[in-house]
């Protein structure tokens, strides 16, 4: 259960116990002095990153990556003190806040590396910098060749004063299918190899080359380099189910909720808007305070099911913003005020089996879940931390709801 009134309606559960493992089963498959970079980017895939990445410092996280310079100072201002890398774009007028906060950026233009640099040496301060090479992703990057030649924008823009070169990478663009993916999948790690030995040759060198992401981990042991990216497999989810290995990942995430309301239809009453269920017999309908705007898709109506005193019980009707309904006539000794399980970390109503049933990808179900669910943190079954991004602890305070 949520740990207070005002949290009991719909929540999240992470289980550190469980992200926990993930990390050591990951860290122990990196090769011999890889480090590792913990990807919480996307409010750690939902699972809220502050209490993730603390855990994950704590069992001795090398790097952080995140999307944004948002996403960044949220760790700084948590404490966070290990590197934090941001991956995607940052307004180069935010050089100082990079320098001032050590953060450190990904470089994937020529123009962009230049504003960047002018920002910063207007700003007297220095930037760490990892380029991004384009090796057959197709999104940012440096473009690259099959034969190593190396493009007169990547060199000048490494040239650049102010821009301290500390990371090099690429992005695996189908590492995780499986023997499908293989040939591609080392293509582009050719062109990464040889397009940094040919920037060292010309004097650019990196303390840490990384292009390994989370099927690499697994499947590519050969291109951990100096730093693997773990993302998704950190919360127990498999990137595919093409991955060769079989890692011994435990899911993290549940999302909860709980009966609020229960009526019994006669034959031919509906439910919902458009009416689209309509009761062949006397059926009970127990409603739910979860809807779409807590991340639970309205593409769930009348497909997924929940799970109610271990008894799975359908989504009937459409789904609403706020509000769901289940028939539980099936489901015995269903009461108002009982836990119901939503995504489920196994089983029909789990964040693989939703993401299945919905023609998408386990990442695309967990980053949904909204903000008004707070995550509640359990460790050996027991509540040890809350995240409540809408009735914060200054939230409570100011309200005076401490106590009460």
């Amino acid at each position: 259960m949520a740990t207070s009134p005002y949290q009991n309606r719909t929540w999240t559960e992470v289980d550190l116990n469980a992200l926990r493992n993930n990390y050591r089963v990951i860290r122990d498959r990196l090769s011999t002095g890889a480090k590792l970079c913990c990807v919480v980017k996307a409010n750690a895939y939902g699972h809220g990153a502050p209490e993730v990445a603390r855990l994950f410092e704590s069992l001795g996280a090398d790097y952080f990556a995140v999307s944004n310079i948002e996403e960044a100072l949220q760790l700084r201002a948590e404490r966070i003190e290990k590197p934090i890398l941001i991956l995607g774009y940052t307004d180069p007028k935010c050089a100082a806040i990079l320098a001032r906060y050590k953060i450190e950026q990904s470089v994937f233009s020529e123009e962009y590396a230049r504003e960047l640099s002018a920002n910063a040496e207007r700003c007297g301060v220095e930037i760490g910098a990892h380029i991004k090479l384009d090796t057959g992703m197709g999104r940012i990057g440096f473009g690259t060749r099959d034969s190593g030649e190396l493009g007169d924008d990547l060199l000048r823009a490494c040239a650049l004063p102010r821009l301290k070169r500390i990371g090099i990478f690429t992005h695996f663009a189908s590492a995780d299918e499986g023997a499908a993916g293989r040939d591609y999948t080392l293509r582009q790690f050719q062109r990464f190899t040889r397009a940094t030995e040919g920037l060292e040759r010309a004097g650019f060198k990196f303390q840490i080359r990384h292009c390994a992401n989370s099927a690499a981990i697994f499947d590519y042991p050969e291109t951990h380099l100096d730093m693997a990216r773990a993302g998704v497999v950190l919360y127990g989810l498999k990137p595919s189910n093409e991955l060769v290995a079989r890692p011994e990942l435990r899911p993290a995430l549940a999302l909860k909720t709980i009966v609020v309301h229960l009526k019994t239809l006669q034959p031919g009453e509906c439910v919902s808007y458009g009416r689209r269920f309509v009761a062949q017999r006397e059926t009970r309908v127990a409603t739910l305070p979860i809807g779409y705007a807590d991340g639970y898709w309205r593409s769930n109506s009348m497909t997924a099911v929940v799970k109610i005193r271990g008894q799975y019980a359908p989504v009937i009707g459409r789904v609403c913003m706020d509000q769901m309904m289940v028939d539980v006539t099936d489901a015995l000794g269903v009461a108002v005020n009982d836990e119901v399980v939503a995504y489920d970390v196994d089983g029909a109503c789990s964040v693989d089996a939703i993401a299945a049933a919905n023609d998408t990808i386990n990442y695309e179900i967990v980053c949904a879940i909204g903000e008004r669910a707070p995550r509640i943190y359990r460790e050996d079954g027991r509540v040890v931390a809350v995240l409540d991004n809408i009735v914060s602890e200054e939230t409570q305070s100011k309200l005076g709801l401490k106590g009460l």
